[in-house]
C-alpha cells in the first residue's frame, strides 16, 4: 500500500497540529468537523500559528476542510484516517461507525488518544477491521515534538504497523515507536510518573520549588523547566485529569498509583484558579512591585509566595555521578528520584516494549530529556547502582542485570529506526577527544563535532576542536536541542567586566581564523544545523562548505539585539551570497541595503523555507524532515565530494560613504519614529559601516579579511560601551532584549 492521501476528523488542537504537518510533508489532507466553518477556524489558526505550525505558510490553501456530514465522501478515497475529536468513546464509537462504512478496503484509521487503550476503542469493530486500526499518538505541538507513539495489539496487521511507522519516519519526520497497547503508552507513562516522583520527593524531603527544578532541570539532563514549572507549563488542572486517568486504568499494585495520590496544595490551586501560566499563576507567578515584574513561588508548606531565589549547584553539565554522590540534600534527593524512575521503567520491560532503549528515545523525543532512564543507569554504573538500592522485587529486567552486573548492557541505541543517526555512529568512533566545550569523534574517512557546552554556546574551546577536526571531511552535528545559540556572551561579559578589551578582542580573531579555516579548508566542512542557530552559530554554518538541515531551524545573525555586529565574517558572507542576485548586478548598492535591513532588524528564519530568501541558507543546501537522518544525509555528501575542491575567496566592490549616508537616513527616520533609541543609532551606524565597506569607493576591491576587519573593529568599539553592556547582561538575566 501507499499513503497518498490523509483524512484528519476533529479540527482542535491536535487535530490542526496533524493537518499542519501532513501539509509540511507535501501529503495531500483534509481537515472534517462538525460543521466547515469550525475546520476553516481550525485553518485560520494554523496560520497565524506562532510558533508556526506550517514550515511553509503560504501552502495553507494546500489543507482542504469540510464537516463530517456534506464531505465525508473524502474518506473513501483516503489511504489514512486519522480520528482526533474529544476523548468521549461513544463519539469515537460513532465516528468508527461511519469510517469503516464509507473506507477503501485496507485503509489505515487511527485514533490520536493519549489514553484511551485500542481494545477500548476497538470494541465494536470486526476481526477484519481491526487489522487496519492503530493508534498514532503524537505529541504536542506535532510539527516541534519528535515523538510518535503507534500503539498496536495482538490484533494488527504488523506488515501495515511497519509500513505506517516507515511512513511517519521518512515523510513526516517522526521518531516512531512502536509501542503494545498498555495505560499511558509509553512516553506518558513514564514522563508522567518521573514528573509525580519528583514532586513528591520534593513534598517529602521539604525542598522549595526552585531547589527540587534546579536538581531535576539540567543537571539532571531534563529542561530547564524542572518539575514545577513544567506542571505550571502544561496546566495543572490538565495534569489532575492526567493523573486521574492513570489511577483509574492502573493495577492498584502498580507503584504509579503511590505517587498518583491527591496533594491539597493541588487542589487548592485549582480551586483558586491558579491553574499555570494559563491562569493566575501556579507554583510559580509574575507579581508586579512598583514598575517591576517580580517571579514568585509558592511555599510547599505554608501555601505562601516569596521572591525566587536562583539555586547554584555548581554542576555545568550533566553529570549524575556528580549530582548523586553530593553529601546534602540535592544529592539525596537526586538519588531518591533518579533510583525510583530507573526502578519503574524497567518494570514495565517486557510489558509495553521488549526494547528498552525504546523507552529511553521516547523520553527523548518527548520529554527532551539528554538521557532517559536506562541511560542513566548506565552513565551511573551497573554496580554503583545495585549498590545502592535496596529492593527490586517484581522487576524481571533488573532482576537479571543484577545476576550478570553486565556494564556493557545497553548495546546500541535508538533500535527503534533503521536510520544511521548519530546516537548509532558515536560509539563507533575510533578515537574521541575531547575537551570543556566539545567533542570530536574520530573515524576512518571523517570527523565529526559535537559542541557539549550549555545551548552550545561557542568559546575557545570550541574553536579548537572545529580547527582540530579539518584533517579530514568534517561534519558538525549535536544531539542537543540547539546546533549553536552563538559565541558564550557571559565568557564574554566576564572580560569586558574587568576592562580587559584586549581578551575579548583575541578571541573574535580567532573565531574569525576558525570559520575562514572552515570555509577554506583542504577537506569539506558540513554544518548539520537543528533547533537554534543563532548568531556566531549561524557564522559557523554559513562559513560551511555544505549544510543539511532540519526543516525546524531557528536560523539568522541576531548579533544587534544585544548591542553588536556580527564579527565572525556574518555581515561578509551574506552580504557577499545577496551580491550575486541579478538586482545586485545592476546596482552595487543593492546587496549591502538588504543585508543591513535583514541584520539591522536581527531578522531570523523560523524554517529553512523562511532561511533561503534571506540567504541564511543556499538553495542547493539539503533539508531533512527527520532529525535523525541529518548525519546519514551529511555522510552521503561526502562521499559524493570526493574530489572537494575549496571555494575562491570573495572580492567586494562597495559604495563606501554614500551607501552609509543611505543607510543613516534610515536610521534617522526610524529614530525619528522612536523605533530606535539613541544606542540603536549607534549600532545601526556601525552596522552601516560595516556593509558600506568603510573608507572605500566602488573601484577598490576589498577582500574577505578587509570584511573582516571592518566587523572586528565595529565589534570592538560596541563592546567597550556601556549600553552594550547593559543590553548583554538585561538578555541573559531575562532572555529578552534591552532597548536602550
Amino acid at each position: 500500500m501507499e499513503i497518498k492521501k490523509v483524512v484528519v476528523i476533529g479540527s482542535g488542537t491536535m487535530g490542526s497540529g496533524i493537518a499542519a504537518h501532513l501539509c509540511n510533508a507535501n501529503i495531500p489532507v483534509t481537515l472534517l468537523d462538525l460543521e466547515t466553518e469550525i475546520s476553516e477556524k481550525a485553518r485560520e489558526r494554523i496560520h497565524k500559528s506562532k510558533p508556526p505550525l506550517l514550515i511553509d505558510r503560504s501552502k495553507i490553501n494546500n489543507i482542504n476542510v469540510g464537516n463530517i456530514n456534506d464531505n465525508f465522501d473524502v474518506v473513501k478515497k483516503a489511504d489514512w484516517i486519522v480520528e482526533a475529536v474529544v476523548e468521549r468513546i461513544d463519539i469515537k464509537h460513532n465516528i468508527y461507525e461511519k469510517i469503516f462504512r464509507e473506507r477503501k478496503p485496507g485503509a489505515i484509521v487511527s485514533s490520536n488518544t493519549s489514553s484511551i487503550p485500542i481494545k477500548v476503542l476497538s470494541q465494536n469493530l470486526s476481526k477484519e477491521e481491526k487489522k487496519d486500526f492503530c493508534i498514532t499518538h503524537f505529541f504536542n505541538p506535532v510539527r516541534y515534538m519528535g515523538l510518535l507513539e503507534i500503539v498496536k495489539n495482538e490484533n494488527n496487521d504488523l506488515e501495515k504497523i511497519n509500513y505506517l511507522k516507515k511512513f511517519c519516519e521518512k515523510e513526516m519526520g517522526k521518531g516512531a515507536i512502536i509501542c503494545n497497547d498498555t495505560p499511558g503508552f509509553l512516553g506518558n507513562r513514564v514522563g508522567v510518573y518521573a514528573m509525580q516522583v519528583a514532586m513528591t520527593e520534593a513534598f517529602k524531603m521539604k525542598l522549595s520549588i526552585e531547589e527540587a527544578d534546579a536538581v531535576f532541570g539540567r543537571p539532571m539532563g531534563i529542561p530547564k523547566t524542572g518539575v514545577f514549572g513544567l506542571y505550571d507549563l502544561i496546566g495543572i488542572d490538565l495534569m489532575a485529569d492526567v493523573l486521574k486517568s492513570f489511577i483509574k486504568e492502573l493495577p492498584k499494585n502498580d507503584p504509579f498509583q503511590v505517587v498518583a495520590k491527591e496533594i491539597p496544595l493541588i487542589t487548592k490551586l485549582i480551586n483558586e484558579g491558579y491553574t499555570g501560566r494559563k491562569g493566575k499563576g501556579g507554583f510559580y507567578r509574575m507579581n508586579k512591585q512598583g514598575n517591576q515584574k517580580i517571579l514568585e513561588a509558592i511555599n510547599l508548606e505554608s501555601g505562601e509566595y516569596f521572591t525566587t531565589n536562583k539555586i547554584d549547584l555548581a554542576i555545568e553539565t550533566v553529570n549524575l555521578n556528580m549530582l548523586i554522590d553530593r553529601k546534602d540534600k540535592y544529592g539525596e534527593y537526586a538519588w531518591s528520584v533518579i533510583s525510583k524512575i530507573i526502578k519503574y521503567a524497567s518494570s514495565l520491560v517486557p510489558g509495553i516494549t521488549d526494547k528498552f532503549n525504546d523507552i529511553d528515545e521516547a523520553m527523548r523525543l518527548g520529554f527532551n530529556w539528554a538521557m532517559g532512564p536506562f541511560e542513566m543507569l548506565k552513565a551511573i554504573g551497573v554496580k554503583n547502582f545495585f549498590n545502592r538500592i535496596n529492593t527490586f522485587e517484581n522487576n524481571i529486567f533488573l532482576e537479571n542485570l543484577s545476576k550478570t552486573k553486565d556494564e556493557n548492557f545497553y548495546g546500541e541505541r535508538q533500535k527503534y529506526t533503521d536510520i544511521e543517526t548519530l546516537g548509532k555512529i558515536k560509539p563507533k568512533a575510533i578515537k574521541v577527544d575531547k575537551n570543556k566545550s566539545a567533542d570530536i569523534y574520530r573515524f576512518k574517512d571523517f570527523n565529526i563535532v559535537e559542541f557539549t557546552t550549555k545551548a552550545c554556546a561557542l568559546n575557545y574551546d570550541s574553536m579548537d576542536a572545529l580547527k582540530n577536526a579539518t584533517d579530514k571531511p568534517l561534519i558538525i552535528i549535536n544531539e542537543s536541542m540547539q546546533f549553536s545559540a552563538g559565541v558564550n556572551l557571559t565568557y564574554t561579559m566576564n572580560f569586558a567586566d574587568k576592562g580587559d578589551f584586549k581578551s575579548i578582542e583575541k578571541f573574535i580573531k580567532y573565531f574569525q581564523e576558525t570559520c575562514k579555516h572552515l570555509k577554506y579548508s583542504d577537506h569539506p566542512v558540513i554544518s548539520s544545523p537543528s533547533g537554534l542557530v543563532l548568531g556566531g552559530g549561524e557564522e559557523v554554518a554559513i562559513q560551511s562548505n555544505f549544510v543539511v538541515s532540519h526543516t525546524n531551524i531557528v536560523m539568522g545573525l541576531v548579533e544587534t539585539g544585544v548591542g553588536l555586529v556580527p564579527a565572525g565574517g556574518g555581515c561578509k558572507e551574506v552580504l557577499w551570497r545577496w551580491s550575486q542576485t541579478s538586482e545586485a548586478k545592476k546596482d552595487p548598492d543593492y546587496a549591502p541595503l538588504q543585508v543591513f535591513n535583514i541584520i539591522g532588524y536581527a531578522k531570523t528564519a523560523t524554517s529553512t523555507v523562511e532561511a533561503v530568501p534571506l540567504k541564511f541558507l543556499r538553495p542547493e543546501d539539503k533539508k531533512v524532515m527527520n532529525r535523525n537522518s541529518l548525519f546519514e544525509v551529511s555522510k552521503k555528501l561526502i562521499e559524493e565530494n570526493k574530489d572537494f575542491v575549496p571555494p575562491k575567496e570573495c572580492r567586494f566592490n562597495l559604495s563606501g560613504k554614500p551607501l552609509k549616508e543611505k543607510m543613516i537616513k534610515v536610521l534617522e527616520k526610524l529614530y525619528n519614529e522612536k523605533v530606535i533609541l539613541e544606542h540603536g543609532m549607534k549600532v545601526g551606524k556601525e552596522l552601516a559601516n560595516v556593509l558600506s565597506g568603510g573608507d572605500t569607493t566602488l573601484d577598490k576591491t576589498l577582500s574577505e579579511d578587509d570584511l573582516y576587519k571592518l566587523e572586528l573593529d565595529s565589534f570592538m568599539r560596541l563592546i567597550e560601551t556601556k549600553e552594550t553592556q547593559e543590553r548583554i547582561k538585561h538578555t541573559l538575566k531575562t532572555g529578552k532584549p534591552l532597548i536602550n
